[in-house]
């Protein structure tokens, strides 16, 4: 057939398709969107329809997949709140099938609440003198965190000082005298030490108290007494602090100043929750909220399968507890949400006073840490997006993307791409807002491709009042992702870094880290890997950071650990911190560009960690620091040109009588309209 003849009867075609109304179009271009209706008042007997909705959100799943192989399906959730008996788990067919799409949404002019909490009420006098009042709970519900009219509560606490305490194997002695009444303590066992260093959060529960020597649980008490920054051996004990928290003997006893406003005790056994109250509140107006889960949301399918084509909008997350720090294994915390659970058969019985700062038996536990569970957990996914949505008071990290699996109800890890999240507000947080990827072996050195985090999107959040319980929580974490990209977030009100990016301390880098090969034997127990890690590309734009750092003198507004190549760090304004380092690439950092950015500090406003004499090795290199405007000349590290890093043409301003360049960077820093 000529060319001519071929074109003629294309033609042809295409005016008879034209001729009848275009029926002869392949049908998945005229397939309808479905929609799925779910209200408090539904019913799931009815088809869910906006006549006839669905109740319960396992119902609406099960429409979703009669419909989503052939057509996009659209779930439109009514104003009201639904209180979850069991997390919703959305696997490989609750996704978009064949190309389509799953959109779970809030109705136009709702605010539906996915909730894994509980209201108590019948609130009576317990001890009118203390303002404390008691209500019944199920017995056996135990929490972390109580929210009282959206506010977290507060675990009674009261600090203790390390001078007054003398540390062994199994605990430690009370030595004041004055503490001596802890012995009466009516529930040790309901008690917990707290301890806050230069930048860990460790917690340990009690076991028992006899007479002045409080015995502590295993293998919580072993795993925090051993490492960096620990409990018995602080980096540096001066800025660091204790805590005993958790009596109902406690209420009352800290500075009112110092507390929040209420003050709260569970009994699990008994089923009895106290809560004290302010001066002449009255408790009937309050709504009280106890969480019963310890995850909402489990996002995931394989890493071969994953879940596709899945999107969330509108909707509110709220109301969990993750119980981890509550149970033997305590909270053994290494850095931002990582933690030693597992045992240690070659741990020195005197390890609490001779590995303080790292040896040679630690670092057999490198790649074993685990990682906090998040209140909303996706792995094993494609192509999800959240946006417009609001996450608060959960009790731990409320967004979990690509960490590794034993913090995924799933089972399954990693592996994310494409996953969006914009325009959402995390507020009234106990741990991070978003924390991406993963920390061990499987996140930056996979065996299958298929496991590497990419393609991330975190933009125009707002962050706010986080990391409240855990305070060794950034804001926003990601380590092993290849191009994430963190931009236009407003980030306030943390104790800890406002975005840390980066994993490993160059450990896991190709050639190892001259530092701990020498000096903690690191690679002895673990591998000296030759290859790069999956950490790359990853851009910090943007964001408006202030208010931060509020606890740890460590770490940095922006923080970096690691060889990140193609990294770049730019046209950020951070603000507000006081004597804190702004920008601060940690140990093993490498490939970086900063620039353009607007930093108001008392402190370091750039900072390299370059191993201190090893600094000639090169251990941090290849990071180019030039023109950004800041109020203080003061930095910290070698930036030196002849080990690659080069700081120059940074203009001060210490009047803050900004250039227009500069004050365009502050204008369009934070949340885009």
């Amino acid at each position: 057939m000529t060319e001519a003849r071929i074109a003629a009867r294309t033609v042809a075609r295409i005016v008879a398709v034209l001729a009848a109304g275009c029926s002869a179009l392949p049908v998945l271009a005229q397939a309808q969107s479905v929609e799925v209706h779910v209200s408090p008042q539904g019913d799931d007997r009815n088809p869910g329809t906006q006549a006839r909705p669905v109740r319960s959100l396992p119902r609406a799943q099960a429409l979703v997949r009669q419909s989503n192989a052939r057509s996009d399906v659209t779930v439109l959730l009514a104003e009201g709140t639904w209180r979850l008996d069991a997390p919703l788990l959305f696997r490989r067919a609750d996704g978009g099938q064949g190309g389509h799409s799953v959109t779970w949404k809030a109705a136009p002019g709702a605010h539906p609440v996915i909730s894994g909490g509980m209201t108590v009420g019948g609130f009576r006098p317990f001890d009118a003198e203390r303002r404390i009042w008691v209500a019944d709970v199920p017995k056996g519900l135990d929490t972390r965190q109580v929210w009282v009219d959206g506010t977290l509560g507060e675990r009674p606490w009261m600090e203790i000082r390390a001078v007054d305490l003398t540390f062994d194997a199994t605990g430690f002695t009370v030595n004041d005298p004055k503490l001596g009444w802890l012995s009466t303590l009516a529930a040790p066992s309901r008690v917990e030490l707290e301890a806050t260093g230069f930048f860990t959060d460790r917690i340990s529960p009690v076991k028992a108290i006899e007479g002045r020597h409080v015995t502590m649980q295993q293998p919580a008490w072993d795993n925090n007494t051993w490492g960096y920054d620990t409990i018995s051996k602080p980096i540096f004990p001066d800025d660091s602090r204790l805590f005993l928290i958790g009596a109902l003997e406690f209420v009352g006893k800290a500075n009112e100043w110092h507390s929040r406003p209420y003050q709260w005790v569970i009994d699990p056994q008994a089923g009895k929750l106290y809560l004290r109250m302010g001066l002449d509140e009255d408790i009937a107006k309050r709504e009280v909220v106890v969480p019963r889960l310890e995850s909402l949301v489990s996002i995931a399918g394989t890493p071969k399968a994953p879940v596709e084509r899945l999107r969330f909008e509108g909707l509110r997350f709220s109301h969990t507890s993750w119980l981890g720090p509550s149970r033997s294994t305590g909270y053994a915390n290494q850095q931002s949400g990582a933690f030693l659970y597992e045992t240690s058969p070659i741990r020195p019985a005197d390890a609490w006073k001779s590995c303080g700062w790292g040896c040679v038996e630690f670092e057999s536990m490198r790649q074993k840490w685990h990682q906090m569970p998040a209140a909303v957990q996706v792995s094993a996914a494609r192509d999800v997006t959240f946006t417009g949505n609001t996450f608060s008071q959960l009790g731990q990290v409320a967004l979990g993307i690509g960490n590794d699996a034993n913090a995924n109800l799933s089972g399954a890890g990693l592996a994310t791409q494409g996953i969006r999240v914009s325009r959402n507000r995390f507020a009234v947080l106990s741990g991070s807002a978003i924390m991406a990827g993963g920390v061990r072996i499987e996140a930056h050195h996979p065996d299958d491709a298929a496991l590497v985090n990419r393609d991330l999107a975190i933009e125009d959040n707002t962050v706010a009042t986080v990391s409240q319980d855990y305070r060794d929580n950034a804001a926003i974490l990601t380590t092993y992702v290849s191009g994430a990209r963190i931009a236009h977030n407003d980030i306030s009100d943390a104790p800890y870094d406002g975005i840390a990016v980066g994993w490993g301390w160059g450990y896991n880098d190709a050639g190892g880290n001259p530092n701990y090969d020498e000096n903690a034997k690191g690679y002895v127990h673990n591998r000296k890997f030759t290859t790069p890690t999956t950490l790359r590309d990853t851009v910090v734009e943007g964001n408006r950071i202030h208010g931060v750092k509020t606890w740890f003198m460590d770490g940095g507004a922006i923080y970096n650990l690691s060889a990140n190549p193609g990294a770049v760090i730019r046209g950020n304004h951070i603000f507000d911190i006081g004597n804190r380092i702004a920008i601060y690439l940690d140990e093993g950092s490498k490939h970086f560009r900063v620039t353009g950015n607007v930093v108001e500090t008392g402190g370091k406003w750039l900072n390299i960690n370059t191993a201190g004499a090893m600094y000639k090795r090169r251990i941090s290199t290849d990071n180019v620091a030039t023109g950004n405007w800041h109020t203080v000349n003061t930095t910290g590290g070698r930036w030196l040109e002849e080990i690659g890093n080069v700081a120059r043409d940074n203009p001060l301003v210490p009047d803050r009588n900004w250039p227009a360049d500069a004050q365009a960077v502050i204008d369009a820093a934070g949340v885009r309209p």
